[in-house]
């Protein structure tokens, strides 16, 4: 089979499923033919676009499960490394957080540009807390516990807002709001591809 045939059409706002709260998975129903099936069409349709997250709202299903991997590739060449201290970014392995609830937000926290798949082409200044708790189940139906900081702590809280029923839109500095096109002309702290998160 192709990688072609696995990758999911990815909704755009307007779709009503990306505006409901998606409903959690049992572990019986996270170790199902079908949501296995699902996980590897989610990551293959997140490394065919290529993306940061993609969550199962974003293809059309209203189910508590994100896919994760910000890979060496993606950041090499796109930024600096000065840029990625500044946005404390590292590959991430994928990964998939299924039922996940922020536990613990940061006081502190930072204001970058995000992108996302279900609002192609624009981006626009989220501020966000720098450091996250949070827990969930694996691709298996175990908990965890993750603690992020940076960039991954950054994906973290949007996937898991599309999980609410909430876009970077909600959040954004409405002035930042623009085109990729115009983010690259103008911006100086600009990342050349629409990739984050």
């Amino acid at each position: 089979m192709s990688n072609l045939s696995l990758r999911l059409k990815i909704v755009q706002a307007g779709e009503p499923v990306l505006r409901q709260r998606a409903r959690p998975l049992s572990a019986e129903e996270i170790l199902s033919k079908e949501i296995q099936d699902l996980i590897e069409h989610m990551r293959e349709t997140l490394r065919d676009v290529p993306g940061v997250g993609l969550a199962a709202p974003q293809v059309g299903l209203p189910l508590q499960l994100a896919v994760i991997e910000d890979r060496q590739e993606y950041q090499t060449g796109k930024l600096s490394e000065e840029e990625l201290a500044v946005r404390e970014r590292v590959p991430i392995p994928f990964h998939v957080i299924v039922n996940p609830e922020i536990v613990e937000y940061s006081q502190d926290t930072a204001t970058f540009y995000e992108g996302c798949l279900s609002v192609t082409g624009f981006m626009a200044k989220v501020e966000r807390a720098r450091s996250v708790r949070v827990t969930c189940l694996d691709h298996r139906g175990q908990p965890q516990t993750i603690d992020a900081r940076g960039w991954y702590a950054r994906i973290l809280q949007h996937e898991i807002d599309h999980l609410h029923g909430r876009l970077y839109l909600d959040r954004m500095d409405s002035r930042s709001f623009t085109t990729f096109e115009n983010y690259n002309r103008y911006r100086d702290d600009r990342v050349v591809a629409p990739e984050a998160p």
